[in-house]
């Protein structure tokens, strides 16, 4: 008889995110998650709806992960500085959770509320950071928008193998990021004429 596991919902989304990491999202089920935590199927159902709910709550869980990865990267940080060290954050947190990463972009519920309130949370932060340049509103929102573009989608080709020629992908990440700076202060410029 199998020892009983005192199971909650964190220790479920940390087994599911290592099994994510380490052999990709798509290898997340049921049954692996009640092999890796030694239960039996079943008691997942007391903690999470069925396979789509462990999804649902791992994208969830990588959000919030993300969002304490760019928080933590923009503390006593303030514009070009700030911008650079949460596009590393977000990068490094791809490069070490490339299944969770996966799974909060693929596997969100937008019909769930928890769930936009968490995505908002980056885009707070990185409004915040841009008010520094007199980007604000809508300006600010299409910069978030642009940034965030530009920084899944390094992390996107970079994990399916897309930057295999040996040059350092992070210095390829600070002109990049660099060039984007140049472009949201020329448009904070334009803002204020």
């Amino acid at each position: 008889m199998m020892p009983r596991v005192k199971l909650d919902v964190q220790m479920i989304m940390q087994a599911a995110a290592d099994i994510a990491d380490k052999e990709g999202l798509d290898e997340v089920t049921l049954a692996s998650l009640s092999k890796k935590l030694g239960i039996r199927s079943p008691s997942l159902y007391n903690h999470v709806d069925g396979l789509n709910g462990v999804r649902h709550k791992l994208a969830l869980y990588g959000m919030k992960q993300l969002n304490e990865a760019l928080t933590y990267a923009a503390i006593g940080r303030a514009q070009d500085e700030a911008i650079h060290e949460i596009a590393q954050a977000y990068i490094r947190f791809a490069r070490e959770h490339p299944g969770l990463y996966d799974a909060l972009v693929r596997m969100p519920d937008w019909n769930d509320e928890e769930t936009n309130k968490v995505a908002r949370l980056p885009v707070d932060l990185l409004v915040r950071v841009l008010q520094a340049y007199g980007l604000e509103g809508d300006a600010a929102i299409h910069t978030v928008r642009g940034l965030h573009s530009l920084l899944h989608g390094f992390a996107s080709l970079e994990q399916t193998g897309n930057f295999n020629i040996p040059i350092d992908p992070d210095y390829s990440l600070q002109l990049l990021i660099d060039f984007f700076l140049k472009g949201i202060r020329a448009y904070g410029n334009e803002m204020e004429s």
